[in-house]
């Protein structure tokens, strides 16, 4: 028996042992302190230490919970926001990501308008959506926060963000130290500069897609594969807008949502530090 055969066995748990690797690798992004950039795992006596040591802007992903056609999970956006904003918190080096807001307006509930025709979609007010927002900022600003940056990953919502932090930057105005930031350069970063780096690769508009399409499938690819189906494709799953698909995902690839994911991360970095920048100048 030759020195380097495995039996399938072996192969597959040396396989299953590096998976499970990479995935504790990417969950789990460390920040300049050595600690993790998510909230959600620090402590508060380690959240306030690495205030005290200068990680002063936290990240707000906001996502949604809505359908994704017959061949993605009803989390895409929540999954693919958190993960980037950690991206973007490991790049900024003194950022911290708060818990993704998953509860967003997706439409009028009855009669059900949009996505809400689809089991799963969760939708709440707009005046709702603001005012968790605004809360959201005040809290962080209680905990000497200075930059609260709002990312939205969903198109629908991207001027009750606006709103949310103009009303917030007035309510602070008297103390210029604290700031609210709408990233919108997040989400403009996944529409025109992508598409044209997917119509460059040869694909059309059709295939593009606004919602569940080429673009949007093959991020999710490139983030976490098990909530894509493209089994259910390959066995020619509809892909039409009354089956929630505006779009034709067949060909996506996670190799194709590479540089969607490069681009939003980059010119959300360089947006972010020229925003604190320029406040921290005032």
């Amino acid at each position: 028996m030759p020195r380097h055969f495995t039996t399938p066995t072996k192969r597959w748990a040396y396989g299953t042992v590096l998976s499970l690797l990479l995935h504790a690798s990417a969950a789990f992004a460390v920040g300049n302190t050595g600690h993790s950039v998510f909230l959600e795992e620090l402590t508060s006596f380690e959240l306030r230490a690495a205030v005290a040591n200068g990680s002063t802007t936290v990240l707000v992903p906001i996502g949604g919970t809505e359908q994704n056609g017959p061949h993605m999970a009803l989390g895409k956006h929540n999954v693919r926001v958190k993960a980037l904003a950690g991206q973007i918190a490991q790049k900024l080096g003194n950022a911290i990501v708060a818990p993704v807001l998953a509860y967003v307006p997706e439409g009028a509930i009855f009669p059900p308008v949009a996505h809400m025709r689809f089991s799963g979609t969760i939708s709440i007010a707009d005046a709702t959506f603001e005012s968790i927002l605004e809360s959201t900022a005040r809290s962080f600003k209680q905990h000497g926060f200075h930059d609260v940056v709002f990312l939205g990953d969903h198109g629908g919502y991207q001027k009750s963000e606006l709103r949310a932090a103009e009303k917030i930057n007035k309510e602070w105005a008297a103390d210029t130290r604290f700031r609210a930031l709408a990233l919108t350069a997040y989400y403009e970063a996944s529409q025109a500069p992508y598409i044209q780096v997917l119509r460059g690769k040869g694909y059309s508009d059709a295939e593009i897609g606004t919602h569940a399409g080429l673009a949007d499938t093959s991020m999710m690819l490139a983030i976490d594969k098990s909530l894509v189906r493209m089994e259910l494709l390959a066995e020619g799953a509809q892909t039409a807008p009354a089956d929630g698909v505006y779009g034709d995902p067949r060909k996506s690839t996670a190799e194709l949502g590479q540089p969607g994911i490069r681009g939003i991360v980059d010119r959300s970095v360089q947006a972010i530090q020229e925003a604190v920048k320029q406040h921290a100048s005032r």
